[in-house]
């Protein structure tokens, strides 16, 4: 070996680039993934739908709007629940909670922008409906519409720890003074998509099974993006403690628990409601012969295991300060939103079709959703490496505690 080649391979080692790099099993298979999706990409967007999906026209609509879609939307909902218990609704314990839910509402909102260019034939199309041609009677244009503009509203919302990092400190504060008024714009937005997610389907009563068909799909969609979003934050915070537990200040260990079992509580009460307001929309359209059948058992299978159980839990974790047990349940209900989403989209869409017509992703669909899921995991990552998310800005903290102290807690 030359003292040329020593010299290259020792600068090489040496760089604190190269030295960042942690080349274990999770960092391994993450960078396998998303070179698996650089290629899937590739494949989809130069061969066509056709070369990676099972789409046809009997079932347009996939895994990449059953699960990317309708499930990122309900569970990015933790953002307008935090910043509108903390800001609107006063409780300020909740506000070490605010930038890890805005964060992960952006982002999710953000892959939801980014998986649509996947599913739609014509991606660059995608702004059309709403700046070109908008056809305002559409259901599609109003949440293609609604998301664009929340989309925007998160943006904005997360840019103070950006600025932070930046050290901007005149347009921080400029952003920090639009908090009202952003939350309240973001949740008259996601009252009106949430809910016209649920909406779309009401044009396919004779496609989806009359257990999940129903003219309060609305309503079952925006009350269970409540409780979606409360679990997402509880849920995100346990991993957020569990591997990047380093990154957080003695304020959000401090009012962890809080934030758990407040929002354990809060979604204990919804998830009642919400339950039994899908027994009085089953009582009403009287369909209690389906119960029945397999179907039936399938449908009791997501409202008994996935509702009421996770309900009972986190009701026994708030009354009892069980915070692992409330972090628990929190699994069961982030489960049961994804497999409700994947339901009425998917598994009891088209039931009645002969199995041979039914839809089944490709594993080209599934290893893509994998790859939104991975890369938006990775930029969470980064951001939270680097901005104060978990942490207050040593520079803010006497900006903060004054405005916590200036606010009622409930």
């Amino acid at each position: 070996m030359t003292l040329q080649t020593i010299s290259i391979k020792s600068r090489l080692i040496n760089n604190p680039l190269i030295k960042k790099v942690e080349w274990t099993p999770v960092n391994i298979v993450t960078a396998i993934i998303l070179v698996m999706g650089f290629f899937l990409t590739i494949a989809r967007f130069f061969g066509g739908l056709g070369t990676v999906t099972n789409l046809d026209d009997n079932n347009p609509w996939g895994v990449w709007i059953g699960f990317d879609l309708l499930c990122g939307v309900a569970l990015a909902a933790g953002g307008y629940v935090t910043s509108s218990a903390c800001y609107i609704f006063g409780l300020k314990r909740f506000h070490s909670a605010v930038r890890p839910a805005i964060l992960t509402a952006f982002l999710g909102y953000a892959l939801v922008a980014f998986a649509l260019n996947y599913d739609v034939g014509r991606p660059w199309r995608l702004p059309y409906p709403v700046f070109y041609s908008p056809g305002t009677s559409s259901l599609l244009f109003e949440v293609g519409l609604c998301v664009f503009l929340y989309l925007n509203v998160l943006f904005i919302e997360f840019t103070p720890a950006a600025f932070e990092w930046l050290g901007l400190k005149k347009i921080r504060s400029f952003v920090v003074g639009l908090t009202m008024i952003l939350t309240i714009f973001g949740v008259v937005l996601s009252t009106l998509h949430q809910s016209s997610l649920g909406a779309l389907f009401l044009i396919a009563p004779s496609k989806l099974h009359p257990l999940w068909y129903s003219g309060y799909l609305p309503v079952y969609f925006f009350i269970s993006s409540m409780f979606a979003g409360m679990s997402m934050v509880i849920f995100e915070g346990s991993l957020a403690h569990k591997y990047l537990h380093h990154k957080m200040d003695d304020t959000h260990l401090s009012e962890s628990d809080g934030v758990v079992l407040g929002f354990s509580k809060a979604a204990s009460f919804v998830m009642m409601g919400y339950l039994g307001i899908k027994l009085i929309g089953l009582a009403i359209d009287n369909n209690w012969h389906h119960l029945f059948t397999g179907w039936g058992l399938w449908f009791l299978f997501e409202l008994i295991g996935f509702v009421a159980i996770p309900a009972f839990m986190y009701a026994v974790a708030a009354r009892d300060k069980n915070v692992k047990f409330a972090r628990i349940a929190s699994v069961f209900a982030v489960l049961g939103i994804i497999l409700n989403r994947l339901n009425i989209s998917l598994i009891a869409f088209n039931w009645h079709l002969p199995s041979s017509q039914r839809y089944f992703p490709s594993w080209m669909e599934i290893a893509t959703s994998v790859f939104i899921v991975t890369l938006g995991i990775v930029v969470y990552r980064f951001i939270t490496a680097y901005m104060p998310i978990l942490y207050e800005h040593s520079d803010y903290k006497h900006d903060n505690s004054n405005q916590n102290a200036n606010s009622h807690d409930d």
